[in-house]
């Protein structure tokens, strides 16, 4: 594998370790060149999935930015990225057990909306706010009120800090 520091094509593979509740293969890898260490994931590809746009063009589906996707919800959120991980795999997971090649960005959504609703609040409505396309504020109340969120009704002022 080629080295992602110096593009050196000689590394070595110094530990491997089954990972991912043992569907992938976790391997530390070194550059006897510049000495650089590096961490590489091998996962069975069941089948070449393709993800159908709102537009009806089809691309192919990319694991990488649907770990970004949720790496862009969570940011600055206490959540541990091996419980990330395991949710981007189990996505991954469930699209190629589903049968289908062709799968709709929706349908991609609507699983990481779910994944993430059991994570954190605050990540899922980040991510709902872009895929829902929010435009005004009753969009966000809206949402927070299906989490069960305490907000004033809308004729009612919120209260000040420490006022009650």
């Amino acid at each position: 594998m080629r080295c992602p520091f110096c593009q050196s094509l000689d590394t070595q593979v110094k530990d491997s370790r089954p990972a991912e509740d043992g569907v992938a293969i976790r391997r530390r890898r070194v550059c006897p060149d510049c000495g650089g260490r590096f961490t590489t994931f091998e996962r069975v590809q069941l089948r070449d999935l393709y993800v159908i746009k709102k537009s009806g063009r089809k691309v192919p589906f990319d694991r990488d930015k649907l770990a970004r996707s949720f790496e862009v919800a969570l940011r600055k959120r206490p959540i541990d990225p091996e419980r990330v991980e395991r949710a981007v795999s189990g996505i991954v997971r469930q699209l190629e057990s589903s049968g289908e090649q062709d799968i709709a960005a929706e349908h991609i959504g609507t699983l990481v909306m779910e994944a993430l609703k059991g994570m954190d609040d605050v990540a899922y409505v980040r991510f709902a706010s872009v895929y829902k396309n929010f435009r005004d504020p009753q969009d966000f109340q809206d949402l927070l009120g299906e989490l069960g969120g305490n907000l004033p009704p809308e004729d009612e002022e919120p209260l000040a800090p420490g006022v009650e």
